[in-house]
């Protein structure tokens, strides 16, 4: 049971990194690779806003969520749309994504190396004990598998019955045909990319209660991100918490039981199995 219960804890970790990314690959069809700088960003705010002024990390989602949609809008109108615009294909589209935030990426590390320095940083938010079935575990860690729940419960409902919601997953699956119904295609593309940086930038402040972070590590929560959208199924918000959970699971099983440091090794192992026998995902549709 204690296995279970620490798998889930992560795994909403897991979800609440990963749901930004889904939205941004997944819905605007731009695959980036700055996804997790964006994550720490909102770490960073989360951590200076708290040291300042004792505002709570979860108050501060109020904050860095409006700011990072406005940023990513920005971002995707600026720099990401031209790109959508020229290419001929998908795949040169994500060529072109691939290069632009990997550079993006870059930068971002760059101007957080500038204003925070190198340095690791953490700080104590709800490390207080919770007794469940007679295990212990964080309410940090499990005031973020809530707040993961809500989020990814909204975003779930949001898409799937709002009308821009069912817009911005019309454009994921068919975006010509989708233009010949009326959707603004560009419009969409845009609000979905906004939406997932906001998202992104908000985990960052919930995660920052309990992980250590500093400006480099971000790009291991992007290849994490990438790990659980492409095993879920791109642009399935449910296939993306499922699988999550699922990692979760598995890692601490892997720590538990087999050997901790192989945890990486059994995610990436899953990872490359359901690449060779299920490209789509767990919950994508094969392409026809």
């Amino acid at each position: 049971m204690d296995i279970i219960i620490t798998g889930l804890l992560l795994g909403g970790t897991y979800a609440l990194i990963a749901m930004g990314l889904n939205l941004q690959y997944g819905m605007a069809r731009i695959m980036n690779l700055a996804n997790g700088e964006l994550l720490v960003v909102g770490g960073f705010a989360a951590f200076w806003l708290f040291k300042v002024g004792g505002v709570s990390p979860y108050l501060t989602i109020f904050i860095v969520a409006p700011l990072a949609f406005v940023a990513n809008w920005l971002i995707y109108k600026i720099m990401l749309r031209p790109l959508v615009k020229r290419a001929k294909s998908r795949g040169k589209l994500e060529v072109d994504a691939i290069l632009t935030t990997f550079g993006i990426s870059f930068v971002a590390v760059g101007l957080m190396l500038a204003v925070f320095g190198g340095d690791y940083f953490n700080y104590s938010y709800l490390a207080t004990p919770v007794h469940i079935f007679g295990a212990t575990y964080g309410a940090n860690r499990l005031s973020a598998f809530l707040a993961a729940v809500v989020i990814c419960g909204a975003l779930y409902l949001w898409l799937t019955f709002s009308r821009t919601g069912m817009a911005i997953r019309a454009i994921s699956v068919a975006p010509d045909s989708a233009r010949l119904v009326g959707i603004d295609v560009p419009k969409m593309a845009a609000i979905a990319f906004a939406l997932g940086g906001a998202v992104t930038a908000s985990g960052g402040s919930i995660v920052s209660t309990f992980l250590t972070l500093d400006a480099s590590t971000g790009v291991m929560f992007t290849l994490k991100a990438l790990v659980i959208v492409i095993m879920g199924g791109v642009g399935d918000v449910r296939g993306t918490i499922v699988a999550a959970l699922l990692l979760g699971i598995l890692e601490t099983f892997v720590a538990r039981v087999i050997d901790p440091g192989l945890t990486l090794s059994a995610a990436y192992l899953v990872f490359i199995l359901i690449l060779l026998f299920r490209p789509q995902g767990l919950f994508g549709r094969a392409q026809s």
